[in-house]
């Protein structure tokens, strides 16, 4: 068997957005991930279903897998031909161990690369509105570690670092903290210098705080300021004011959990990340598409006895056009029907196959796309309905009441997806802000999960149907305009500021 290959990968600071490409190409082809403590888990969330995932992470005092351990099972899974990434917060060569481990692989013959992280040194300041360096504040950065082993005090060289000039850095430095800054004082450094602790750089728990150097660490002592934190000092910790940017965005430190599937939620969690949220993937639910469907076989088969051929949500497209596949057809087979989209996002993925939506309501629900359809044509006609096998009985009513003659055909189900005990109990233990709901079973399974009193739940809904559900369970909720990832978002932003629903 060939020998796989340990790609070591710097996972950046936390915010998701600064993984590198490379870094997230490489996660892509990895059969095993062997991660630490402090990779986001939004990083962790890029791993594909397929790969193993190998927790190595340790903090101060507690290191459950000993260095020398994790180093051979990069050998071991590497001997075993698998693509290996050895994923570290940060970058892996700045205080990460990162060179023992390839030296390690070096020595039995593993074939290895490395992608370079973004630094939290230089990031977490960033997001903090501190610029590293900046003309006539700083001309240099020196970065420190201010961890040692067996916790004794770092032994560092302050005087040289009091004669240095420019901006210093700490990392892993919370421990020695008050060391640290008794350390520089005691060199000659000014009590008065400017100086900051970045606690969960560039994440939305992101706190800064800003004092002398001769008061940040009673500061940071009486914030309860815990790991992972920076400690920066110079004068350009005095810009934190005017530059701060990250924690101005309109849903900067607000957690919002989204419960649809992952593969649908990925274009609203990277709107919602951009403008600062906290986002907690939370699916509840998942789709399975029928396989073996007779019905829409048959319906198929008879596509030119129908009028309108009518879609509830993107799922129902796919799964319609699969089933076209599997029959050697093509979209040329809805030649001479009127095809019917109950919202803008199920229009886009029809027109994704080619077939641009005859009718489209303006409002989004099962009631107003019945109301257009019967305003639209003569009674008497026949429709075939794409939809989920858990979908609203209302709409085939409205339409029979109306005259027509109504196939409705499943073409897939919903169905809760069962527990986490872990992330249930931690989204219990810190509620969100926000809850994100797109169908009634999803808020069904997430009061399930969670057991959380549904009148202390906030919730932005698609649609009045879902809405619907969520009221007759108790929770409060506000219903976005659209179902796209804008109309959510800016829905978002207005419960968020407003405070109440």
């Amino acid at each position: 068997m060939p020998t796989g290959t340990v790609i070591l990968v710097g996972a950046g600071p936390g915010d998701p957005g600064l993984l590198t490409l490379k870094g997230a190409q490489a996660l892509e082809r990895a059969d095993v991930v062997v991660y630490d403590r402090l990779v986001s888990p939004a990083v962790l969330a890029r791993i594909p279903a397929r790969a193993e995932r190998i927790d190595v992470g340790k903090e101060s005092g507690s290191h459950p897998v000993p260095q020398r351990r994790i180093q051979e099972i990069l050998c071991e899974k590497a001997l075993e031909g698998k693509q290996v990434v050895r994923l570290k917060g940060g970058d892996p060569f700045l205080f990460g161990r990162g060179g023992e481990e390839l030296a390690f692989l070096a020595a039995h013959g593993i074939p290895f690369a490395e992608v370079p992280g973004i630094p939290s040194a230089i990031a977490a300041p960033a997001y903090a509105g501190i610029p590293v360096t900046s003309r006539g504040a700083a001309r240099s950065l020196h970065i420190f570690t201010g961890h040692a082993r067996n916790d004794e005090p770092p032994c560092l060289p302050y005087e040289a670092m009091a004669e240095l000039g420019g901006t210093l850095v700490f990392l892993m430095g919370v421990a020695a903290l008050e060391h640290i800054c008794a350390g520089l004082l005691e060199a000659g450094l000014s009590p008065q210098t400017p100086a900051a602790v970045v606690e969960n750089g560039t994440l939305p728990a992101q706190r800064r705080i800003s004092a002398p150097l001769a008061e940040i660490a009673s500061a940071a002592c009486a914030k309860r300021v815990r790991s992972p934190a920076i400690l920066i000092v110079g004068e350009v910790c005095a810009q934190a004011g005017a530059l701060d940017w990250f924690t101005h965005l309109p849903l900067f430190g607000c957690r919002v959990a989204l419960t649809m599937p992952e593969n649908t939620a990925s274009p609203l969690a990277e709107r919602l990340r951009a403008l600062g949220a906290d986002v907690i993937p939370f699916p509840c639910i998942h789709t399975e598409e029928f396989l073996q469907n007779d019905a829409l076989r048959a319906a198929i088969g008879r596509l030119r006895d129908y009028r309108f051929v009518v879609f509830t949500s993107p799922r129902g497209v796919d799964a319609f056009f699969h089933a076209l596949r599997d029959l050697d057809l093509d979209t040329r087979a809805l030649a001479g029907c009127r095809v019917a989209a109950i919202a803008v996002h199920t229009a886009a993925r029809l027109a994704a196959y080619g077939i641009r939506a005859d009718l489209v309501p303006r409002k989004v629900g099962g009631s107003p796309l019945a109301e257009a359809i019967l305003n639209s044509q003569e009674p008497g006609r026949h429709i075939l309905l794409c939809r989920s096998a858990q979908g609203d009985p209302a709409l085939p009513e409205l339409l029979r009441a109306g005259g027509f003659v109504v196939d409705d055909v499943s073409v897939y189900e919903t169905r809760a997806l069962p527990g986490d005990a872990g992330n249930d109990a931690r989204l219990v233990a810190c509620p969100p802000d926000i809850v994100v709901f797109t169908s009634g079973s999803a808020v069904d399974a997430f009061l399930a999960r969670t057991a959380l009193p549904p009148e202390t739940v906030r919730a932005v809904c698609i649609g009045e149907t879902t809405a619907a559900r969520a009221r007759l369970l108790g929770i409060r909720c506000a219903v976005a305009p659209r179902p796209d990832p804008d109309a959510l978002v800016q829905t978002i932003c207005e419960v968020k500021n407003h405070g109440t629903l």
